[in-house]
């Protein structure tokens, strides 16, 4: 791929739709075309914001969708490049490459699943994977061995069903299972299955392919033009900026200890917790805790007065605290140095920067905790059994801002919060919100197990956090979702 700061001024000739014949693809060759830097960047944020959605509605979801639209070269192209410039900023360590792949992986699911038959059939054919759909007087012939090698399906199922015929080799771990009809060494697999086999070969390429682009980064830091960008990309947050905020001196520093228990996330909850009983914090638990104070409203007064009141409880007199800490504060709310107003740290930017040490508070619980450790936490804060077997389930399969969403609805008995939780900022005005009564409270105990279930109707909060009675967030964010697919 080649970057001009002109604007995109290739266009090929001819069949446009020849370099995209499928509105899905395991993106087995990167783009070649010049684009601008300016484009680069906009498809590549336009992605990301789609990658969250993803991630927040990846485990719980799924209602389904308008089929794909085939013809659109535009939405094809920007899918295209939009992947591989994003593969580019998530290849730079191990824990952004198994970040990206989730998000791409459940991305895939959902438009596979989207296709209609004869799309499907095209997809395999297009991608080399050479599995057959079989005909009707075939599996009417084979209905009897079909519905007993089949668990799950009965035979009405299996006679409305699709079965693709497979090579046993791409079929393995269903006939080590025992779930599968074999005959003349092919599998013959029902169209529910045929998703997981080509998710795992997605999963395959797409892994290698991470990994090979890793080894490529040496030339791509190299350029001064394009690095930045993608360690940007790597961290970045795309919701709402709380570096100022309406509620700017309408928190009493007397009702911190309370909001920290009732509004804070666990996070914050930590550091907070640690503050108080150690009278400090070093320099990265000052910085992320600092930031969200100024967040929910500390004015610098307000914050220069809390943070010297607590210091010198301990080992660190005013005279200290004034030349060695009251800078920094200063320096936080763009009062000194650059004179930068420094925005609140988004979940994102704890997640994947500054891993806690020795001694350190700061982080993500959900991310940088012991499991046991984070259980005996949750357990403290008299969350429920049920809830701390879900909470450590999201966590173990790295969804640790789901993780978070879960601990917002249980400490706040609701069934489904409505949003995609991004920012320590977010759930402390959402936590309000609700405390304050805009927001529903639930009136029957909840089925926890069930509360992954994301299409249920609940309470949310529109745009202008205009309390609503359905659950427009989350159908916002399907609509967005499926509108993105539309253009494909």
């Amino acid at each position: 791929m080649e970057f001009s700061s002109r604007a995109r001024h290739l266009r090929l000739a001819g069949d446009r739709r020849e370099p995209y014949p499928h509105s899905l693809q395991f993106y087995q060759e990167p783009p070649t075309e010049s684009i601008s830097l300016v484009e680069f960047e906009s498809f590549a944020v336009d992605r990301l914001r789609l990658l969250k959605v993803v991630e927040n509605l990846g485990v719980s979801y799924v209602k389904s969708g308008d089929a794909l639209v085939e013809d659109d070269y535009d939405a094809r192209r920007k899918d295209h490049i939009s992947h591989f410039i994003l593969r580019l900023a998530y290849c730079q360590s191990e824990e952004l490459r198994r970040w990206f792949l989730q998000q791409e992986m459940d991305l895939f699911r959902y438009r596979f699943h989207e296709l209609t038959d004869g799309l499907r059939q095209k997809f395999l054919d297009h991608v080399n994977l050479s599995f057959e759909a079989i005909s009707e007087d075939l599996k009417n012939e084979l209905a009897n061995e079909l519905y007993m090698s089949t668990p799950g399906l009965n035979m009405t199922k299996v006679k409305e069903q699709m079965f693709y015929k497979v090579g046993l080799s791409d079929a393995v771990d269903l006939f080590r299972a025992r779930r599968v009809f074999i005959k003349d060494g092919f599998a013959f697999v029902p169209v529910k299955d045929i998703d997981a086999i080509v998710l795992n070969n997605y999963r395959k390429n797409l892994s290698k392919a991470l990994a090979l682009t890793a080894r490529s980064l040496p030339s791509i830091q190299s350029d001064e033009r394009l690095q930045p960008l993608l360690n940007h990309l790597s961290h970045s947050y795309v919701g709402p900026d709380y570096s100022v905020q309406k509620n700017t001196g309408k928190i009493a520093l007397e009702h911190i200890d309370a909001l920290s228990v009732k509004s804070f996330p666990l996070c914050m909850r930590q550091l907070h917790k640690a503050l108080r009983e150690n009278h400090h914090l070093r320099h990265g638990g000052r910085m992320q805790y600092g930031l969200f104070l100024k967040g929910i409203g500390l004015t610098l007064e307000q914050a220069l007065e809390f943070w010297k009141k607590e210091f010198i409880k301990g080992k660190v007199d005013a005279d200290k605290f004034d030349k060695g800490y009251a800078y920094s504060i200063r320096h936080n709310y763009g009062k000194e140095g650059k004179r930068t107003d420094y925005t609140p740290y988004s979940c994102m930017k704890i997640i994947m920067s500054n891993p806690p040490s020795q001694g350190d508070y700061h982080g993500c619980p959900f991310r940088h905790s012991d499991p046991e450790l984070l259980k005996q936490k949750l357990q403290s804060y008299k969350v429920p059994p049920s809830g701390v077997t879900q909470i450590l389930e999201l966590v173990k399969g790295m969804h640790y801002q789901l993780a978070c969403q879960k601990y917002f609805e249980l400490t706040h008995d609701v069934d489904d919060i409505g949003f995609s939780l991004n920012h320590p900022n977010q759930y402390f005005a959402e936590s309000q919100r609700i405390l304050s009564g805009g927001r529903e409270v639930k009136k029957e105990p909840s089925h926890l197990g069930n509360s992954q279930q994301k299409n249920n109707s609940q309470e949310s909060v529109n745009s202008n956090s205009t309390p609503t009675t359905s659950n427009m967030t989350t159908d916002a964010e399907l609509e967005g979702l499926e509108a993105y697919f539309t253009e494909d």
